[in-house]
């Protein structure tokens, strides 16, 4: 169903300036935009409304939502997950030699690797980290604010650094079937060391969750 209106009244509504209200969105927009991305894109309606308010910029929290809705923006979710393993493509992977038991007998027999990150006030780091099972220490790390490709490396080459004297001719190098962990810089680096690569069964969260473990358990001995 048409709605009847006068060709007068319309071209008058077109001519119409736009409302006080109106002007003042636009600018509060920039605003929004403005702390929104000073703020690496993670801050909520809330946080962007909490630094308006500390810059004296007067403004209601149900606004600022209305107006991010508005420019489709939106903050990052407290516990909402963050991609850091991105499965290789490939068919043909490394077996899985772990199987879960994150155990070794003797230093430089079992390293696990990983990809995680930490929410920060300044957004989100990535920390990529090596740990030798048998005495639970981490033996390599990096840090990075992307997740680069060459994150994971980085961290290997700390670890390999490390332990350069002992001999890593009996290590079996354990990881997901993230394709940092699987491109040819990195396994070519583990062929050099004389390595043996193991890669986790897909879809499997316990890769991830053991490793924490390890970890912990390592820091608080």
């Amino acid at each position: 169903m048409a709605l009847q209106v006068a060709p007068s009244s319309y071209h008058a509504h077109k001519r119409r300036p736009p409302s006080a209200r109106a002007v003042a969105d636009e600018q509060l927009k920039v605003e929004v935009t403005r702390v929104y991305k000073a703020n690496f894109e993670v801050y909520g309606a809330e946080k962007i409304w909490r630094q308006l308010q500390r810059e004296g910029v007067t403004v209601g929290r149900d606004r600022v939502a209305r107006l991010m809705r508005t420019l489709g923006i939106r903050g990052v979710v407290r516990g909402k997950p963050r991609r850091t393993t991105i499965p290789d493509p490939a068919d043909q992977r490394p077996a899985d030699l772990v199987n879960r038991q994150f155990s070794a007998p003797a230093p430089n027999r079992l390293w696990v690797a990983d990809l995680t990150y930490v929410p920060t006030w300044a957004g989100f780091c990535y920390a990529a980290f090596i740990i030798d099972a048998y005495s639970r220490a981490i033996v390599g790390w990096r840090i990075a604010t992307t997740l680069r490709a060459s994150l994971a490396l980085d961290a290997l080459e700390m670890a390999i650094w490390a332990r350069q004297d002992a001999g890593l001719d009996d290590l079996v190098h354990h990881s997901d079937r993230g394709v940092q962990y699987l491109s040819i810089r990195y396994t070519q680096r583990l062929a050099d060391q004389g390595a043996v690569t193991s890669v986790g069964s897909k879809g499997d969260s316990y890769d991830t969750q053991s490793i924490m473990m390890v970890a912990g358990a390592g820091q608080a001995a």
